[in-house]
């Protein structure tokens, strides 16, 4: 996330990035009984996200936008949850928003924020295997929190979002880690002349003098942080792809014409991914261009986001952007469909995503994968002193921000794919990567999980390879290259 995609190697997308600082949730009711407290599921990098006790089924959200993306949005967001273990209290992610009311199966309830949660009292306790459904009234403001990137992005005409790593809940209340996937319905209203997108198909216009509410539903799960409403002065674009796909491109309506050539490529490119690793896993896909100042481009789900300047920087070389696309597309399988179950799993999902890049480059543009590796490989213990090994991103200090986006889990992961691929074959990688999404399709895995299947397929324990190459303080030798070498980290005397 942290690297200017004019950064060829290693290329990354955003600079959005978890950080701690708490914004509390104006409330304008009656506070719950105390102590109330902000809970988390115990991710190691971002340990109050997620909240115990409930399985998120699924999302409805509602937003009605001003008319100005520098006005707060009217909102409803209604989650209906399996109880897991018994409650007296329900925990939500949420700050940044005023809330109005809630209610709990039908009934008001009590609530009052702590750090960046909202609390939820209900009537009466809540038991294990019982249903929930919770009716949030608030506002989603789309002006940035004080110390906090993500969530809303202000675009030249509109709003788009922006979620990862932890934002989805300055945006809406939510369970917000990628390990609790839900279904998503979302309901935008906005005025004439805007045009409205989320996630997924439609499933309805409703007109009336002066505006149009749309809706979006999803046919899969999906987590808080791939989360997707564009409003804007757009054109929605639609073409086929393999197999009949439905492609669905969101542009600002003005700048159609210039970048339809690039359009045009998304269905050969999906072709491409398919023939490596197998079906496309979603009901649709198409890309998200804003008029916005990022920074970085996002695989939210079905519908990945870009900046229009990728496109229009004369700069850029074609085989870059193209396979900057690619990047984003190919995390519809790796990220999205099969979503890490901790932050800390994230090499899975950016490591797939640079190598799937890096491949195309190669076979598309003859940019070779082995050079890209070998000069990830000369910078890997720099990148590993610098935010820990690819599988284990050291957290912040106490006090500071934390970015999980590191060079370590782009180049630095797909260099463990490149030495997995070197140890077992092209042949075993390639049945690999097709297992993978299959067997987790919809749902989340782990770092520990990727290593039971690779083993699996192998033949043979990996554990000892995988422990030294998503581990190691230092980079191990790479399979079939004893000649590369890895720089030594700089100590601080010597760091320019």
């Amino acid at each position: 996330m942290p690297h200017s995609l004019r950064s060829v190697i290693p290329r990354a997308r955003r600079t959005r990035a978890g950080l701690l600082a708490a914004v509390s949730v104006c409330l304008i009711a009656a506070s719950a009984p105390s102590p109330a407290e902000p809970l988390g599921i115990g991710d190691p990098l971002f340990p109050t996200l997620g909240n115990p006790g409930y399985d998120v089924r699924s999302y409805d959200l509602s937003f009605a936008y001003p008319g100005s993306n520098s006005k707060p949005l009217t909102a409803v967001t209604t989650i209906r949850a399996h109880v897991t273990e018994p409650l007296e209290r329900v925990n939500l992610d949420f700050a940044h928003g005023t809330v109005q009311s809630v209610d709990v199966n039908g009934a008001p309830a009590a609530f009052t924020s702590a750090g960046e949660d909202l609390v939820i009292t209900p009537d009466t306790p809540l038991p294990k295997g019982s249903t929930l459904r919770i009716t949030v009234r608030h506002t989603s403001d789309p002006v940035s929190a004080k110390g906090r990137d993500g969530g809303w992005v202000r675009t030249d005409d509109g709003l788009v979002m922006a979620n990862q790593a932890n934002a989805a809940h300055l945006v809406f209340p939510c369970n917000d880690h990628p390990s609790d996937k839900a279904m998503f319905t979302f309901h935008v209203t906005a005025p004439d002349g805007y045009t409205a997108v989320a996630n997924g198909v439609p499933a309805g216009i409703e007109r009336t003098a002066r505006e149009t509410t749309w809706t979006y539903r999803t046919r899969h799960p999906m987590a808080t942080e791939l989360a997707q409403v564009s409003i804007g002065r757009s054109a929605v674009l639609h073409r086929r792809g393999p197999h009949g796909l439905p492609i669905r491109d969101v542009v600002p309506a003005a700048d159609q014409a210039a970048l339809e050539p690039w359009l045009a490529k998304t269905a050969d490119q999906i072709a491409w991914m398919e023939k490596k690793v197998g079906p496309y896993p979603f009901e649709t896909y198409g890309v998200l261009i804003a008029r916005a100042q990022t920074g970085f481009e996002l695989e939210t789900q079905t519908l990945s986001l870009f900046e229009k300047e990728l496109f229009t920087e004369p700069a850029l070389p074609k085989w870059y952007v193209e396979s900057i696309a690619v990047h984003e597309l190919s995390h519809q399988w790796f990220g999205d469909s099969v979503s890490p179950r901790t932050w800390s799993d994230l090499w899975l999902n950016e490591g797939h995503a640079t190598w799937y890049e890096t491949l195309y480059a190669e076979e598309t543009a003859h940019r070779p994968l082995q050079a890209r590796m070998k000069t990830a490989y000369a910078l890997s213990d720099r990148w590993r002193a610098a935010g820990g090994p690819p599988a284990a991103p050291r957290g912040p200090k106490p006090g500071q921000k934390i970015s999980i986006f590191r060079p370590n889990v782009y180049d630095g992961a797909a260099l463990v794919l490149y030495a997995l691929r070197q140890e077992i074959g092209n042949s075993a990688f390639e049945r690999l990567e097709r297992a993978w999404v299959a067997v987790h399709r919809d749902g989340t895995a782990t770092t520990a999980d990727f290593e039971r299947l690779t083993s699996a397929i192998a033949g043979r324990d990996l554990s000892t390879f995988f422990q030294a190459w998503l581990y190691g303080e230092k980079t191990p030798a790479m399979p079939g290259h004893p000649d590369w070498r890895s720089r030594p980290a700089q100590t601080p005397a010597t760091a320019r």
